[in-house]
C-alpha cells in the first residue's frame, strides 16, 4: 500500500528511559507517513534521559522494587494509555521484570487496543518459570518484536507464536555521526599519526576493548591473552577504554602479569571524535563476551570483530557479527580460542583486510536506522490492522 494512502495509526511506544541512540531510531518512526507517535518513558537512575527530537514524548515515572536477587518493575504507562482514547497501538517493553505488563495487556484487549511486545525474546539467564512466563505474556499480544532473527526462530520452532505475528527490528545505532567523524580523520593522515605517536601506538599491533568495565563481559580474559600474545607480537598494544566496577580488578590482574607496557588503560571516553582515533588505530576489536552494540559500533569503522561464538551468552547484536566475515570467533571462556583468534588475526594482514572489507559491508547493507524503523513499522500496522 502505498505511505499515503496507509492508515493513521496512533501508536504509544513505551520505554524504561528515553536514551541517546534511541532518539534518531523514533524520530525515523515519526517521520513515516500515518504513524502518530507518543513516546512514554521513565528515568533510569545509572542513565542520563535524552532530549527529543522530531517526536513528542511524555514522562511517566519508573519504579522498582528488589526482591531476593531480583529487580522488578512497575510501569504504570504501561498500563494508563491502553484505552481507545489514547491509543490504536500500544508498544510495551517484553521482560518479565515488569509487573505491570500482565495488567496492561489485559486491559489493552478488554478496550480494543492493540499491543506489540518489542524485547530481546529470551533471557542470559534462562528459566523454565521465565520462558513460560514470557510466553504468556506473548500470548496476549497481537505481533511480537524481535531484535533480531535468532529469538523470532526460536519462538517459531518452539510453537510459541505463528510466524505471521513475529516481527524483526534489526537492533543498530545511527551510523551516521560516526561515519562522519571517522571520514574526518581519515582525511587529516597526519593528525591520525600524531594520535598514535602521542599514545604510544605508531607501528604496534593495537587490539582495542571499548565498553563499561564490567564483570560479565570478560575483559579479564582479554587480559590474560595478551600474557600469551606478547611472545609472538612483542610490540602489542592492548587498549582498555572504559570505566566501571571491574577497573580495579582489571589494572591489578595487568600488574599481577606485568603487562604495564603492554595493557592500556584510557578511562571512560564518551564523544566520538575521542573515540575515532582508537577506533582508526586498532587492528582487532575484542570483547570476549555480552557484547551489545558495541559490535555495529566496531565495524562501522572497519574493525575486525573477536569475539565468543555463544549467542545466547550475548546480547541480540551478535546476530551482526560472522564468523570469517567480519572477525573470528572462539568458544565461550575459551582462553586459549581466543588467544588463537587474536594471533591469527594480527599475523594475517590480508585476513584484516578481508574481515574489514567484510565489516563495512554487514552494517552498510543490514544495520541501518531505516531498516530497523522498516520492522518496527511493520509490527505496529499488523497489530492494527489485526481482527480478534
Amino acid at each position: 500500500m502505498p505511505p499515503a494512502a496507509r492508515q493513521s495509526v496512533r501508536v504509544v511506544l513505551t520505554q524504561p528511559t528515553l536514551t541517546k541512540y534511541r532518539v534518531p531510531v523514533f524520530r525515523e518512526l515519526a517521520s513515516r507517513p500515518g504513524i502518530d507517535l507518543l513516546v512514554v518513558h521513565g528515568e533510569e537512575t545509572n542513565m542520563p534521559t535524552a532530549k527529543a527530537d522530531g517526536f513528542r514524548t511524555h514522562l511517566v515515572p519508573l519504579r522498582e522494587r528488589v526482591m531476593g536477587t531480583e529487580a522488578f518493575r512497575w510501569h504504570d504507562a504501561q498500563i494508563d494509555y491502553c484505552t481507545r482514547d489514547k491509543a490504536d497501538v500500544v508498544l510495551l517493553s517484553w521482560s518479565t521484570r515488569y509487573l505491570s505488563l500482565l495488567p496492561g495487556l489485559i486491559k489493552a484487549r478488554w478496550n480494543g487496543v492493540r499491543t506489540v511486545l518489542w524485547g530481546h525474546g529470551y533471557s542470559k539467564a534462562e528459566t523454565r518459570l521465565r520462558d513460560r512466563t514470557r510466553a504468556t505474556l506473548a500470548s496476549l499480544a497481537d505481533a511480537l518484536l524481535f531484535y533480531n532473527h535468532t529469538a523470532a526462530q526460536m519462538y517459531i520452532d518452539s510453537g510459541y507464536a505463528p510466524p505471521e505475528q513475529l516481527f524483526v527490528a534489526l537492533n543498530t545505532i545511527d551510523q551516521d555521526p560516526i561515519r562522519s567523524v571517522r571520514d574526518a580523520w581519515l582525511a587529516e593522515p597526519a593528525k591520525l599519526a600524531d594520535f598514535k605517536k602521542s599514545q604510544g601506538l605508531d607501528g604496534r599491533p593495537v587490539v582495542l576493548f571499548v565498553s563499561r568495565l564490567q564483570p560479565w563481559n570478560r575483559t579479564d580474559l582479554l587480559i590474560r591473552a595478551a600474557a600469551s600474545l606478547r611472545a609472538r607480537h612483542p610490540d602489542l598494544c592492548v587498549a582498555i577504554v572504559g570505566d566501571g566496577p571491574a577497573s580495579d580488578s582489571l589494572l591489578a590482574l595487568s600488574r599481577e602479569l606485568h603487562l604495564e607496557d603492554t595493557v592500556k588503560f584510557t578511562g571512560a571516553i564518551y564523544g566520538e571524535d575521542q573515540l575515532a582515533p582508537w577506533f582508526l588505530s586498532a587492528h582487532a576489536f575484542c570483547y570476549p563476551a555480552n557484547i551489545g552494540l558495541s559490535l555495529i559500533h566496531a565495524l562501522v569503522y572497519g574493525v575486525p570483530v573477536v569475539t565468543s561464538r555463544e549467542q545466547r551468552a550475548q546480547n541480540p547484536e551478535i546476530e551482526a557479527f560472522r564468523d570469517g566475515v567480519n572477525g573470528l570467533g572462539f568458544p565461550q571462556d575459551d582462553l586459549a580460542g581466543m588467544t588463537a583468534a587474536l594471533d591469527r588475526l594480527l599475523s594475517d594482514q590480508t585476513l584484516q583486510q578481508t574481515l574489514a572489507a567484510g565489516a563495512r559491508t554487514t552494517v552498510a547493507h543490514d544495520y541501518t536506522i531505516s531498516k530497523m524503523v522498516d520492522g518496527l513499522e511493520a509490527a505496529l500496522r499488523y497489530a492494527a490492522a489485526r481482527k480478534r
